[in-house]
């Protein structure tokens, strides 16, 4: 049976028609305005979970950029630093080849000595550098100095553990330098427990070159040269480890931005709106609505007055 066909059943669904309308080209209107073909996660329920992927693996990718970056920024400190620590020491090599030629009077001796002495102190300064804060030569205790007064520079045993970076999934890098690795470790004749003893230790060959120096005594000078010359060779095989670190940072970031591309490409292929599309849409979205529009002025405009006359 059919029912009955009134005026307020066709304007109800009039209205209901209107609305439908107007509701598709606010839409529409509103993808054009945010450029995003998924403002939320009822425009597209497929497209939202791969959008949400994306936002997500763009997140810690972005993370680990942050993490090479700054691994790299360490990492080219420690080699400014190395540099630094091999210019003190060639000059040390240099005044000790000067000293070593046997016709300097003593007070000649002793005015290189002088100099070794600053060199020495340059030294230590080098081996208390900081980054951001933070001392490098003393592994994880990043907030105490390595090389502190009231002990013998040559006598420190520096803390060994590694601070590393996470730069991809399951991937560290380690950016500090152990100062035992660099400067040496305590030489055979100190009394402090050492995991292993060098007697070409920068500092102690500094010392002693100092003393060999003020006695005149050549013939040691020229052992802690030979010393000298292995601490120096130490050294640059630490700057050739940094330099690996450095190339293999680089190549990570490279590829991190590649695959920051990469993703953002994909995520905006799921959520950018395609603008040509949607202005056509658009205009026919208002074209329906103002036509409904229209048709509904002549719909309902009978009144009870009207059916009256």
């Amino acid at each position: 049976m059919v029912g009955r066909v009134t005026q307020g059943s066709i304007t109800s669904q009039l209205l209901r028609n209107i609305n439908t309308n107007l509701t598709r080209m606010q839409g529409t209107q509103e993808k054009l305005s945010t450029g995003r073909d998924i403002n939320r996660p009822s425009d597209d329920p497929v497209g939202i979970t791969y959008s949400l992927r994306y936002r997500s693996d763009l997140a810690v990718n972005e993370r680990y950029k942050t993490n090479t970056d700054s691994a790299a920024s360490m990492l080219d400190f420690n080699d400014t630093i190395l540099t630094q620590t091999g210019d003190v020491l060639k000059r040390v090599k240099e005044l000790a080849v000067q000293a070593s030629n046997g016709t300097n009077p003593q007070v000649g001796l002793d005015n290189i000595a002088s100099e070794m002495e600053q060199l020495k102190e340059q030294l230590v300064n080098i081996a208390n550098s900081t980054f951001k804060g933070k001392y490098i030569f003393n592994g994880q205790d990043v907030d105490q100095i390595p090389y502190g007064s009231g002990v013998d520079p040559w006598d420190v045993v520096t803390d060994n553990g590694q601070i590393s970076y996470v730069i991809g999934a399951g991937v560290k890098l380690d950016v500090n330098l152990n100062g035992n690795d660099v400067f040496g470790y305590p030489p055979t004749s100190s009394t402090v427990t050492s995991p292993k003893k060098e007697d070409d230790n920068a500092f102690y060959v500094l010392d002693k070159m100092i003393s060999d120096l003020k006695s005149a005594n050549l013939s040691d000078l020229k052992v802690q040269m030979n010393a000298l010359e292995t601490r120096t060779n130490k050294i640059l095989s630490q700057q050739a480890e940094i330099g690996a670190r450095v190339n293999r940072v680089e190549l990570v970031q490279s590829r991190l931005e590649d695959l920051n591309i990469n993703l953002q490409t994909l995520q905006s292929k799921v959520e950018d709106a395609e603008y040509e599309d949607l202005i056509i849409k658009s205009k026919v979205d208002e074209s329906v609505y103002q036509a409904s529009l229209s048709v509904g002025a002549k719909i309902i405009q009978a009144s009870l007055v009207d059916f009256l006359r």
